[in-house]
């Protein structure tokens, strides 16, 4: 996948201008984009519709950003989000990937660079993974439908925390280092540390806290590995 092409992305933007821009920009590369100026009707939308990605703003009359990307996850959506923000607030950022936010960029943003991030969200959404399924102690990571089970219970992961367990478990038990896991993720465009922390910190949630061992290790100065001993 070069390109985005003969994609389908949602645009939930309450701003006219730059939804027209978006617009003019996406059609021009034959990108389906659809449309929502609000809340309620963005999260109608993904919920009704299957979506390649989804641009979401966070200042949103009706339903904020935050609320509708929360909604999303919980319902099971694993569409990838990049939220927009006016915000350029380090706890605004954080707490849409809280939320399950998969990336962001600030406004004004550039075309080129959200193009950018929406093909290497898109990528990683569909994946070309083999069909086997990864074993590590008593979790159970499938490749193919990109699915974790865990004591055969399944784990409430959005696209990127997947991809980080993914990444853990193909090399388990040994250790992959921060620089490892940002790389594997965001190629050479890489957030801040807290992002990362905060993505490590919705995984811990969902392998570690409703289960009696804890799987995921930190090893300090370095970076995390899965305990493959349970």
């Amino acid at each position: 996948m070069k390109d985005l092409s003969n994609t389908k992305i949602l645009l939930v933007e309450d701003n006219r201008e730059i939804a027209g821009i978006l617009f003019d920009f996406f059609e021009a590369k034959e990108v389906e984009l659809d449309y929502a100026d609000n809340g309620e009707l963005g999260l109608k939308l993904a919920l009704e519709t299957h979506f390649d990605a989804i641009i979401l703003d966070l200042m949103l009359p009706r339903m904020d950003g935050f609320e509708v990307c929360q909604q999303l996850r919980d319902q099971g959506k694993t569409t990838p989000v990049l939220m927009l923000t006016a915000l350029d607030n380090r706890q605004d950022t954080l707490t849409g990937f809280k939320q399950g936010a998969d990336d962001y960029l600030t406004k004004p943003f550039d075309l080129d660079i959200l193009e950018a991030r929406l093909l290497a969200l898109v990528k990683r959404f569909r994946g070309t993974l083999a069909t086997s399924k990864l074993t590590v102690g008593d979790l159970e990571v499938d490749q193919k439908t990109r699915k974790a089970h865990r004591q055969g219970q399944m784990l409430a992961l959005n696209p990127t925390t997947f991809k980080i367990l993914h990444v853990l478990a193909q090399a388990a038990p040994e250790v992959v280092s921060r620089d490892q896991l940002t790389e594997a993720i965001w190629g050479d465009q890489p957030p801040s540390n807290d992002v990362l922390r905060s993505h490590i910190y919705q995984l811990r949630n969902q392998l570690d806290k409703p289960f009696a061992q804890a799987m995921l290790v930190t090893v300090p100065k370095i970076g995390f590995r899965l305990d493959d001993s349970l």
